[in-house]
């Protein structure tokens, strides 16, 4: 009717993006952004498989020589493979009938054969494996990936908590204000006065020494999160000091929302970019700290594999020229570091509220 009395239509309403589809647009634009979010995915997917059994479920089995070549090195001298070699043949040569100088001779039958046994269970084991071998003859690739499992877990576990400690501390302190303020930011000060690497080997001190938390990967966690939550910490509660005093918080108590409901539904979506953007750096700081703590013998058990835990098997191997396992786990975390780190970069720019 309208059309044809000659009145124009209702324009249609169209609702505005919000912060995080923009963000997303912002992002798919970035080249570097997107190639650093492939990689990380990739290394997620990569750990997830490793942990549900689907691939290197097998990491720990022998099936090489002790430090097998490199496939791309099958031509150069093996000095285990040629050692075993030598042991087998000596294994099929006669023996030499020395009963009447030495009192031991009959034993020597007995101990060939054991040796001959011994021998022929090692022809199974490959003189090369894809990345080569460590001196147990265990797959160095095979131990990078299960090894991505326990560091990339740490990482975020250790991020993800950290981040719920500084960001609900945060809110409090600047929400609140006054003694609760006074009060969190002694605690703060305290955490903050004591060289955090020196911190964090008290606190995994402390905790293989009484063994409370138990043995493996939640010590490091625990050890991680608890001693890294300040930085977010001052970020968040900077926020929420700004943000308190705001038109829509005040409308928010006029209309009477609880304290809870101001500070968790209506000023932490607005400053929840500054905690994904923390999250992803403690992520990238964290899996550098347990490779560090893992290095020094304060991490993952000897049962387990890590980045650090092969990290420190191969400054042995080094010495003898056996370096593959220092290169497959060094540049396994500097691959995802890296791409860590740009994908953070690329965040803090796609969240930034001045580009809108």
């Amino acid at each position: 009717m309208s059309a044809i009395l000659g009145s124009p239509a209702p324009a249609a309403t169209q609702e505005s993006p919000g912060l995080w589809l923009l963000a997303w647009r912002r992002l798919r634009h970035d080249r570097v952004g997107m190639v650093s979010l492939v990689i990380v995915v990739f290394f997620l997917i990569l750990m997830i498989a490793s942990y549900a059994g689907l691939i290197a479920s097998d990491w720990n089995k022998e099936k090489g020589v002790s430090y097998a070549n490199p496939s791309f090195l099958a031509g150069a001298e093996n000095l285990e493979a040629k050692s075993m070699e030598e042991r087998r043949h000596a294994a099929k040569t006669p023996p030499v009938d020395l009963s009447d100088v030495d009192p031991l001779a009959p034993r020597y039958k007995e101990w060939r054969e054991r040796a001959a046994k011994i021998a022929v269970t090692q022809v199974k084991r490959s003189e090369t494996l894809p990345f080569g071998g460590d001196k147990w003859g265990r797959d160095v690739l095979k131990k990078t990936i299960k090894g991505s499992e326990v560091s990339i877990f740490v990482g975020l576990a250790s991020a993800l908590l950290a981040t719920l400690i500084g960001t609900v501390l945060g809110a409090m302190a600047g929400y609140w204000g006054g003694k609760v303020n006074d009060f969190l930011e002694w605690f703060y000060n305290i955490f903050t006065s004591i060289p955090y690497i020196l911190l964090i080997l008290a606190f995994a001190a402390v905790a293989t020494s009484t063994g409370k938390f138990g043995k493996g990967i939640v010590p490091i966690v625990l050890v991680l999160s608890l001693t890294g939550w300040t930085g977010i910490y001052r970020l968040i509660r900077a926020e929420y000091i700004k943000h308190s005093n705001r038109e829509y918080v005040k409308a928010a108590q006029a209309i009477g929302a609880s304290h809870g409901s101001r500070m968790f539904h209506h000023i932490l979506p607005n400053v929840s970019h500054v905690a994904l953007v923390q999250l992803s750096q403690y992520t990238v700081g964290f899996i550098k700290a347990e490779v560090i703590l893992s290095f020094l013998g304060f991490g993952v058990p000897v049962d387990m594999v890590s980045w650090g835990t092969m990290l420190a098997e191969a400054q042995n191997e080094l010495v003898i020229g056996k370096w593959w396992q220092l290169v497959a786990a060094g540049a396994s975390m500097a691959v995802l570091v890296t791409a860590f780190s740009l994908l953070t970069d690329s965040l803090r720019d796609a969240l930034d509220p001045k580009l809108k």
